[in-house]
């Protein structure tokens, strides 16, 4: 596999699972990962934070149709780029129903815990963690044929639990990984977080001692 997750603006990557294609790239001034999912066997595209960059954005579907564009947080930095590529493509627009206010364009498709998005004949789940952002989701994709794939926006990166801004919101957030995320899924389970590179649930497990007792 030569997909590793390091990306730099101009210069995105591509993963080939059996049923699902990945592509990452880079945009925008906070170095924001989008990630363009095509089914392999449908193509329908969906993309994950239009974050920056529209030309880029857009540049990334070969003329291609888009069906749906989902913003994992109400934060700019993850939907900067949402209304133009909206507006070129008519995509459904998807969120957390909890984070719809917090986001200008409005929202086709508010989604809540536990729901599914299609891309194409391939399911994404949808998780709520709440804490960097109220409607903050991650989406699932459980890969029939190989390990767990999760894209975890904001709230999880390499070395810890994304940015919050009281103690309340640092606790709701760690809860909410432990149960829904390190405690249900594998090791082997691939992160893809907003910024940055990719890691793997099982090089971080062993640091949630630090992170609690460090407190971000």
């Amino acid at each position: 596999m030569s997909y590793r997750g390091t990306v730099k603006p101009g210069s995105p990557d591509v993963r080939d699972l059996p049923e699902l294609r990945i592509t990452k790239a880079s945009v925008g001034p906070m170095d924001n990962n989008a990630y363009l999912l095509q089914c392999r066997r449908t193509d329908e595209l969906v993309l994950v934070d239009a974050a920056a960059e529209p030309a880029t954005l857009l540049g990334l579907l070969g003329g291609q149709p888009l069906a749906r564009v989902i913003t994992t947080h109400q934060h700019r930095d993850h939907w900067d780029a949402l209304a133009e590529v909206v507006e070129a493509t008519g995509a459904e627009t998807v969120a957390g129903a909890d984070d719809v206010d917090g986001i200008p364009e409005p929202t086709g498709r508010p989604v809540v815990d536990g729901d599914t998005i299609s891309v194409g004949a391939c399911t994404l789940s949808v998780i709520h963690l709440v804490g960097h952002t109220p409607g903050s989701i991650a989406l699932l994709y459980d890969d029939p044929e190989g390990t767990p794939h999760l894209f975890t926006g904001d709230s999880l990166f390499p070395g810890g639990p994304g940015r919050t801004t009281h103690r309340k919101d640092f606790e709701s957030l760690m809860g909410h990984l432990k149960a829904k995320v390190f405690g249900r899924l594998p090791d082997e389970t691939w992160v893809y977080p907003g910024h940055g590179n990719d890691t793997t649930l099982g090089a971080e497990r062993g640091s949630i001692p630090e992170w609690l007792a460090r407190g971000w």
